[in-house]
């Protein structure tokens, strides 16, 4: 196949796919006698696998994936998918959680298992973040926590810890600070909840169209792994 013939059966430019291919994501290609490109089935089937996992990973994480299989690491390659799967039952896990936590303010009820107290490791362990994301979102007045008296530790209390919940959230629908302001602040001040719910619903939607997207790539990416098994290098039309 030559380029063009390649980008049109994925749907994508010829710039593209020498750009995924000066990357490593599509197995380097053959070259005619007279120098042109020559592409084959295991080039296809790679950008048939890209351009599916790209929707429910992204595109670094679908290089990512794409180069392992190219690079012989098949099971470097299941394990990247793997963690995609598992990041996208963490995140329902998380939003289950904002939505039994969010029941519980409108219900001015505490969560029966909330935390009371926590210092800043014991809350970045118990979000599955950095302690400098703690940091930033409190630089961007998001968090207030209060510090303790003789060491002068952060000390967060239950509304802070629902609220980092949150904000966690957000951030994984790559919600920016300025919109999760007004959904922080109007918890705080008056109780409503109506941001939030709008965002979580948002959130869902998201993560059902990630799940459906991985469920496709990795079809395609399954047969992209047997034409790579099955098909000697170089072997051209």
């Amino acid at each position: 196949m030559r380029p063009v013939d390649l980008a049109r059966a994925a749907g994508v430019s010829t710039q593209q796919v020498r750009n995924l291919e000066a990357v490593g994501t599509l197995p380097e290609s053959e070259r005619s006698t007279s120098g042109y490109r020559r592409y084959d089935e295991r080039h296809l089937a790679a950008l048939l696998a890209y351009t599916a996992l790209v929707p429910g990973l992204g595109a670094t994480g679908a290089r990512a994936i794409l180069e392992a299989v190219g690079a012989g690491e098949v099971a470097r390659a299941l394990a990247l998918l793997d963690g995609a799967h598992a990041a996208l039952h963490q995140g329902r896990a998380s939003l289950r959680e904002i939505e039994r936590t969010l029941a519980a303010v409108v219900d001015h009820e505490p969560a029966s298992d909330a935390p009371v107290r926590l210092r800043v490791g014991g809350l970045a362990r118990l979000l599955g973040v950095r302690t400098s994301a703690l940091r930033v979102w409190e630089a961007a007045h998001l968090l207030t926590p209060t510090r303790e008296p003789d060491t002068g530790y952060r000390v967060y209390g239950a509304q802070d810890i629902r609220d980092a919940r949150i904000i966690h959230t957000l951030r994984e629908s790559h919600y920016l600070f300025d919109r999760i302001h007004p959904i922080i602040d109007g918890l705080r001040r008056t109780g409503s909840s109506q941001a939030l719910r709008d965002a979580l619903a948002d959130r869902r939607v998201s993560l059902d169209r990630r799940s459906a997207a991985l469920l496709a790539g990795a079809a395609r990416l399954g047969r992209y792994i047997e034409v790579m098994r099955d098909q000697p290098v170089g072997a051209l039309p």
